[in-house]
């Protein structure tokens, strides 16, 4: 995999000038940059476009086109990255919480993250979970806060399970739960295609999309979007037009559509 990654193009991607050698300060560099510079989003699912994850497909995609993608897209093309300086990565697999009420029955492993061996330490690694972007890597830590620039995070045990947990409004909220199980690149292609295909996941029906800078959150849900800034102040507006929701995808998330404006205004307006 290493040996298809254009290091100097993702780096010019992501705006990054850095130091790239396998430690915690340039994969620490490289997650901020990256969640700040490549959104999540889901046009492809919603416009009924395949998602493809070989790297040849994902840099063309997310590297040289002026486009984001979903889990499974961000994190195979950030471990193609740190692959690609030395780094030693596995993909995990997890089992997504967020929308979940407490002891709802778990769904399928429908997301990707990293673990990331530096030193014999383990770090996860996670810029593709788009209800929530990640700033950076967290500590493979049980039961530790992990104040983060933008967030706090936690590592709970629950049974056999790993439960990533966000603080949020004065509490903790489930992520995802997840093992360390090893993937192979096989296992992520029947999850990939059922996010990217199934008519009652929400992909495949709502516009979601999502980038995280050192000043701000920002969220588009369908027509809602929300600047969530880092010094506590919030806004939001309705776009309320197809001329709107192309102003905001250019200049708030850098996205170019795969399909006209108004096709995709059209699948999400509201009344």
């Amino acid at each position: 995999m290493a040996d298809d990654f254009d290091l100097d193009a993702y780096f010019a991607r992501i705006g990054y000038g850095g130091p790239a050698g396998p430690d915690l300060e340039t994969l620490s560099a490289l997650h901020a940059a990256h969640v700040a510079a490549i959104p999540f989003e889901s046009l492809d699912p919603l416009t009924g476009r395949p998602v493809k994850l070989d790297l040849d497909a994902l840099q063309a995609k997310l590297v040289r086109g002026r486009r984001g993608g979903y889990c499974f897209e961000q994190n195979h093309l950030f471990r193609g990255a740190l692959e690609a300086i030395g780094f030693e990565v596995a993909g995990l697999a997890a089992r997504v919480v967020w929308m979940s009420p407490p002891g709802a029955t778990l769904g399928p492993r429908l997301h990707m993250l990293l673990k990331v061996d530096i030193g014999g330490a383990p770090w996860l690694a996670d810029v593709g979970f788009g209800a929530h972007l990640q700033d950076a890597p967290l500590r493979l830590e049980v039961g530790v806060e992990q104040p983060t620039g933008v967030a706090r995070y936690r590592l709970d045990q629950e049974g056999e399970l790993l439960a990533l947990a966000v603080h949020q409004a004065g509490d903790w909220r489930r992520a995802y739960v997840f093992d360390l199980t090893p993937q192979l690149p096989a296992d992520y292609v029947a999850p990939n295609w059922y996010a990217s295909t199934a008519p009652d996941f929400l992909f495949t029906s709502m516009l979601v999309a999502e980038r995280l800078t050192p000043q701000a959150r920002y969220n588009l849900v369908n027509t809602r979007l929300t600047e969530r800034r880092t010094d506590g102040t919030i806004s939001e507006r309705t776009l309320a037009s197809a001329d709107e929701l192309a102003a905001a995808l250019d200049e708030v998330f850098g996205i170019e559509p795969p399909v006209p404006v108004a096709e995709v205004f059209a699948k999400i307006a509201v009344g």
